[in-house]
């Protein structure tokens, strides 16, 4: 098969050639080039022509995010950026990058050989996805009219993976404020999940927190699932609440979107809605599938506005999914599926 052609965009020289070492020991790997910043990136860009670029943020010149918004709307070119641990990753997601990696400590010989793992499996999803779509999902329509909706007795469950961070945004900034309680599983690393959650709760109308043990999932509350630990829901008789815990990797993730999505079709059943967004691989299609089976509405995002035409489609492939629409149109359908 074809090697996937890489190149590494990063300003020190120990970390290109850290990246370069690390990911051309992968067999299906190529990387044709190495630049120093987004100057030699635009050259060397034309001249190879890459299937994926590894950008980091921090640069002189010109940092990785105003790069990506000059090169996305003329080269759309699948990108995964490496930062430290702060929110300038979710600023390089709405610039157009599909996915992050976070930066290891270079004296770790098992942070970095992680980190170089993790980037191979993007690396190899990066090749299939659309990073246009990224861009293109902020083409969104206002506040969905909010009239009779139901609350208390309904649950809503979102699950998402590669380019899912900035997909969520543009479901529940279009949400109203009174829609039942959102329980929400993205594949994303710890840390990030509780600055994600963060980042939502300042920029959305909702209370929207990093999901705790007990949290109660209520009219107005978005509960995300920390990185590193499962989320089920639970039924009382005050409401929904969730648990999370440890647990080994399910479908290879953890947290688990078939994990979140098993627990809704036991707990809710026909009372929940289930939307299952751009990613790749299959978590959560089975989950989609029983709770289709329980009654409940299910939602999946379509091919044409999924950065990565994945779990959608494996979803859609099993009968799991009652509605496909575009992303942008996925409020009206949660919001007609409650009626």
């Amino acid at each position: 098969m074809k090697k996937i052609k890489v190149l590494i965009v990063d300003d020190s020289m120990l970390y290109r050639e850290v990246l370069a070492k690390g990911l051309a020991a992968d067999i299906d790997i190529e990387v044709v080039a190495k630049a120093v910043d987004p100057f030699d990136a635009r050259d060397k860009i034309i001249q190879f022509q890459p299937e994926v670029m590894i950008l980091d943020v921090q640069m002189p010149k010109m940092n990785g995010i105003e790069f990506l918004r000059r090169l996305m709307p003329q080269y759309p070119l699948p990108t995964i950026v490496i930062s430290s641990v702060s929110n300038a990753v979710f600023d390089a997601i709405t610039a157009g990058a599909i996915d992050f990696v976070a930066k290891p400590d270079i004296q770790s010989p098992h942070g970095v050989e992680r980190f170089i793992n993790e980037l191979i499996i993007k690396v190899k999803t990066a090749v299939y996805a659309k990073p246009t779509q990224v861009a293109a999902s902020g083409n969104s329509a206002g506040v969905v009219n909010n009239t009779g909706l139901p609350a208390h007795d309904k649950i809503i469950a979102i699950g998402a993976s590669t380019g899912g961070t900035e997909a969520i945004y543009q479901v529940i900034k279009q949400l109203p404020v009174n829609i039942p309680g959102i329980v929400i599983v993205q594949h994303i690393p710890p840390v990030f999940s509780r600055m994600y959650a963060e980042r939502l709760n300042a920029s959305t109308s909702f209370q929207v927190k990093e999901a705790q043990t007990g949290d109660k999932a209520g009219p107005g509350t978005i509960l995300i699932a920390p990185g590193n630990e499962h989320m089920q829901l639970k039924k009382y008789s005050d409401g929904y609440r969730v648990k999370c815990y440890s647990g080994e990797k399910v479908n290879g993730h953890c947290p688990s979107i078939d994990v979140l999505f098993n627990s809704v079709a036991q707990e809710a059943g026909a009372n929940s809605i289930g939307v299952i967004l751009t990613g790749m691989g299959y978590d959560g299609a089975k989950g989609l599938l029983a709770m289709r089976k329980q009654g409940a509405g299910t939602i999946g995002q379509d091919e044409e506005s999924s950065v990565v035409y994945g779990m959608p489609k494996v979803a859609y492939n099993i009968g799991a999914v009652k509605k496909q629409v575009a992303l942008k149109n996925i409020p009206h359908a949660i919001c007609a599926s409650l009626q």
